[in-house]
């Protein structure tokens, strides 16, 4: 099930939640008591950050798949995670130089000294987004893998998309309902995101559910994917679930869903929404299922979320978007879409598919 440790970091005293969040989840990665460690630091120090230069934020640490997907299945790993991804999200003043605070060592009050460009040194992936008056979101992600010098994963294989997300359970609570993973067969890419019915440990079963028989039939187109997963939900409470496949032979993103999925599509003219029918898959599939194709390619980015984020939500408009990693896109989205006045009501996830840079393909 979606393990996610949520940790609202206000005080000194959640530093060690952060630190002891990371070695957690490490564990259930698979990392070894090296990459462990990594893991903690990087967690302490942007814990830490979030103190000193934004008076306090969310620290989101989960097991995750990698952004770059290897062909044939999904990564090795509990629920196909074999990494530790660490989000650090604040409403603060923004970075006035960013390009200073990336660099090695770099700090401006009493830290560990580590800074983000350590941090940034140390992780298989890191990235960062920062608005004047907006806040900053930095992520990081530690794996076992081998890195290039600089902190880069090395790709395993060449692939046209990356995915990522961030998840974040209702109330604090373990688990969350909600669930996104993402396998690569042959040609085809597959991102789904299902959000298991209420919230809690049933809702996370059946979306766990939903992983699985992804990642033994990720070669299916979407509709005949959801089909499947209806069949094999039906033990389940059920779930909401939304499919988008890239298919790199065609150059089309195809894209089917069941129940309050949103999709949101960027292409050059702008945002628009891919509609799912209603339902729910494991107890109530529509007699049909459309499945709808749309031509893919550079500045394309599509942004999949559960119910907890606001239905009228408005997609981030830098234009940088679709050069940064897929989980900051959604951890930025879920950022600006939050507000005190909007309490979440359930279970939050934002999955992204983005182009892959052509410095990321080997």
């Amino acid at each position: 099930m979606p393990r996610v440790w949520d940790v609202p970091v206000h005080d000194s005293t959640r530093v060690r939640d952060a630190r002891v969040a990371a070695e957690q989840a490490a564990r259930l990665a698979g990392l070894d008591e090296r990459r462990a460690a990594t893991a903690a630091l990087v967690a302490t120090e942007l814990a830490t950050n979030l103190l000193k230069h934004a008076e306090g934020g969310q620290l989101l640490v989960e097991a995750v798949a990698p952004p770059l997907a290897p062909a044939g299945g999904p990564p090795a790993g509990p629920g196909g995670a074999s990494m530790v991804q660490i989000t650090a999200i604040d409403h603060g003043p923004g970075m006035a130089d960013v390009s200073a605070a990336l660099r090695d060592g770099y700090s401006t009050a009493a830290s560990l000294g580590a800074g983000l460009g350590t941090c940034r040194r140390v992780a298989d992936d890191f990235d960062l987004h920062s608005s004047r008056g907006r806040g900053t979101v930095a992520l990081a992600r530690i794996g076992a893998a081998a890195r290039r010098p600089g902190g880069r994963s090395v790709a395993p294989v060449t692939a046209s998309a990356r995915a990522g997300g961030v998840n974040i359970p209702f109330a604090g609570a373990e688990f969350s309902g909600d669930a996104w993973t993402w396998v690569r067969s042959g040609h085809r890419s597959t991102l789904m995101l299902a959000d298991g019915l209420g919230h809690g440990p049933e809702a996370a079963r059946a979306s766990s559910a939903a992983v699985e028989v992804l990642h033994a039939s990720g070669h299916l187109p979407p509709a005949e994917l959801l089909r499947q997963l209806d069949a094999e939900l039906r033990g389940t409470r059920g779930a909401a679930v939304a499919v988008a496949q890239l298919d790199s032979a065609t150059g089309l993103l195809g894209f089917a869903g069941i129940g309050n999925i949103g999709a949101r599509l960027r292409t050059g003219d702008g945002w628009r929404p891919l509609l799912s029918r209603p339902g729910i898959v494991g107890a109530h599939r529509p007699s049909t299922l459309p499945e709808h194709h749309e031509p893919w390619g550079p500045g394309c980015l599509l942004v999949l979320h559960t119910d907890g984020l606001p239905s009228r939500w408005v997609p981030p408009s830098d234009a940088c978007l679709a050069s940064l990693d897929p989980a900051v896109v959604a951890a930025v989205t879920v950022r600006d879409a939050s507000s005190s006045a909007r309490p979440v009501r359930d279970d939050t996830a934002v999955a992204v598919l983005a182009p892959t840079p052509p410095d990321r393909t080997p």
